[in-house]
């Protein structure tokens, strides 16, 4: 994404539909991977792309320079995937009874220049599905984007110390798990 120059941009910000679409192109495997990795399921991240590229082009002529372009899109995906996720399990949970209840199919569609990243995707999941969406967010752009705690900050519109405070609960819940997966709660 760093490769959108500051001109694709202002030509996208001014209806420029070539140029939004140059955005599209660079950004949706991007945004997409983060809606993945906070719904766990790929017809929920594709809405949540969808609905993110509705919001970039809605936004992008209030875009203002200050962050970095990813910033941005990183804050808006990232707070529509958790608004995704968490509207979808009320729905969920109001229209299925407990015995119903079955394990999630969970699909990934690797990019070929992300394979490495998928396979140490896969290998944390299991870990990362015992998080609730906010834990595994920011330990998503911490440990696998490596974000600054400040980036972190930034992208979700949030506090430094509750970046701090969520990547400490979501490392003891993780270290909880790896000693005794049986008991470790969400």
């Amino acid at each position: 994404m760093d490769t959108i120059s500051r001109d694709v941009l202002i030509k996208a910000a001014g209806g420029g539909i070539e140029a939004f679409e140059e955005i599209y192109r660079t950004a949706s495997s991007f945004v997409y991977t983060l809606a993945m990795r906070v719904t766990n399921n790929r017809h929920d991240a594709q809405d949540v792309t969808q609905e993110v590229f509705v919001k970039i082009y809605r936004n992008l002529k209030s875009f203002a320079f200050r962050a970095s372009f990813k910033t941005w899109v990183y804050r808006i995906a990232v707070n529509t995937a958790i608004n995704h996720y968490r509207r979808t399990a009320k729905e969920r949970k109001r229209q299925v009874n407990i015995d119903d209840v079955s394990p999630r199919e969970v699909s990934v569609e690797p990019q070929t220049a992300q394979l490495e990243l998928h396979d140490r995707q896969e290998k944390l999941k299991p870990l990362l599905d015992r998080l609730n969406p906010d834990q595994r967010t920011v330990i998503m752009l911490r440990e696998i984007e490596g974000l600054s705690y400040e980036e972190i900050a930034k992208a979700l519109s949030i506090p430094i110390n509750t970046v701090r405070s969520r990547l400490k609960r979501a490392r003891q819940a993780l270290m909880a798990y790896a000693v005794s997966p049986e008991n470790a709660c969400r």
